[in-house]
């Protein structure tokens, strides 16, 4: 007798056919689609972006976003393709980005910012290091519905500065008409700043003559951009004249001018100066900001004055001004040289306080300054027990 519970679906294949189809069973490019894009219901603006900003894989957000064009909601706007392209980029594809930009530009869903084509920029230029498509985003702006503001257009030249394309400068610069841009100081800033790094410092000088034509003015990080440029090529004393240029033309300098100045006197040895001139930008009414300080210390440690480096230490102390690691050991080193002892243990406390923790080098000489202060003569029994001191 046959029994009247024998199972007919039990083939593979059959079972397959009875049971309802489940994202599991589906293609991995489909399970990757959120569920809230599979309902029919109307998705807000705002939801949308939930979906899209709830993706945990970045490889995901492609296959999500052609689904969401095929819905009749489908009205993207610039929060959604600047949500798209962050994560893209955060996640280095792209390739994936060049995609979404040219859906972009063919679909012509919604007007985009200067903002946006900013945001793109970056990511190309800061995260991913593609210098030609940030500039290449920056021409395909008009193209997009949109004219980069002159932030916009100075992003790409400082780009191109800080990555030493100093040759696709120029040509960059030359584009701001067809680009609607209007030329402010900050441009030419950053233009001087390229010809100063790339050597030529004539023609940096030149850019000065360019801000009446452009209808701008220079600034104090002008002067400073450029006295930076001549000091670095030992050439101080036009430095100086640059200062007195600007003091004409009634702009003040700020403590980073001077700076500048205190480590250009330092670079030729001109210590005796560089000290002067902080007092003389006090008298000037600018305040010394830490660095002020931090180069003059460095005035005097390179020469080799230790006493007063340590006086001066004391005095930068005072002001809540704490110095580096560098000038600590230098004028450690130095004490230990004249055999001043008595001097260490000011500039070992004060070094601990600020969180800086002596070296083992710095141990050896210490204690081998303190044995041979004690003793005139010294051997070789005093270096192994000096090792001994240390481990």
């Amino acid at each position: 007798m046959i029994s009247r519970s024998t199972k007919f679906v039990t083939h593979p294949i059959l079972q397959s056919l009875t049971q309802t189809p489940s994202f599991s069973t589906l293609p991995s490019s489909f399970s990757q689609i959120p569920k809230k894009l599979h309902h029919k219901d109307w998705l807000s603006p705002n939801e949308v972006l939930q979906v899209f900003t709830a993706l945990q894989d970045p490889n995901s957000v492609l296959t999500a976003l052609d689904h969401y064009s095929k819905r009749k909601d489908y009205k993207p706007n610039e929060a959604l393709y600047t949500l798209i392209i962050d994560k893209l980029a955060r996640a280095h594809l792209f390739d994936a980005v060049d995609n979404v930009m040219n859906r972009i530009k063919s679909e012509r869903k919604c007007r985009l910012s200067d903002d946006f084509f900013r945001g793109v920029i970056k990511n190309y230029g800061n995260v991913g290091g593609h210098i030609k498509k940030a500039i290449q985003t920056l021409y395909d702006m008009p193209r997009f519905g949109c004219w980069p503001s002159v932030k916009t257009f100075n992003l790409v030249l400082h780009l191109l500065v800080s990555t030493k394309m100093f040759d696709v400068v120029h040509q960059v610069y030359l584009m701001s008409p067809q680009l609607g841009v209007e030329i402010d100081a900050c441009c030419l800033n950053i233009i001087i700043k390229g010809l100063c790094e790339s050597g030529k410092l004539d023609s940096a000088l030149q850019v000065l003559d360019e801000f009446p034509q452009q209808k701008c003015e220079p600034n104090a990080l002008t002067f400073s951009t450029l006295m930076h440029g001549l000091c670095v090529n030992g050439k101080v004393d036009e430095a100086f004249g640059l200062l007195k240029r600007m003091e004409n033309e009634g702009i003040e300098p700020d403590s980073v001018t001077f700076n500048i100045l205190i480590a250009g006197l330092r670079k030729q040895k001109r210590y005796d100066e560089g000290i002067e001139l902080l007092e003389q930008m006090k008298l000037k009414g600018c305040a010394p900001n830490p660095a002020s300080y931090q180069e003059v210390l460095y005035c005097l440690l390179d020469a080799q004055r230790f006493a007063e480096a340590k006086q001066f230490m004391i005095r930068m102390v005072s002001k809540r001004v704490g110095p580096s690691f560098v000038s600590y050991k230098q004028l450690i080193q130095g004490l230990c040289k004249e055999n001043r002892v008595e001097d260490l243990d000011w500039v070992l406390r004060q070094m601990m306080r600020q969180g800086f923790v002596p070296k083992m080098g710095m141990w050896r000489q210490i204690i081998r300054s303190v044995f041979s202060k004690k003793s005139n003569h010294y051997c070789v029994s005093c270096e192994e027990t000096i090792d001994d001191l240390i481990t």
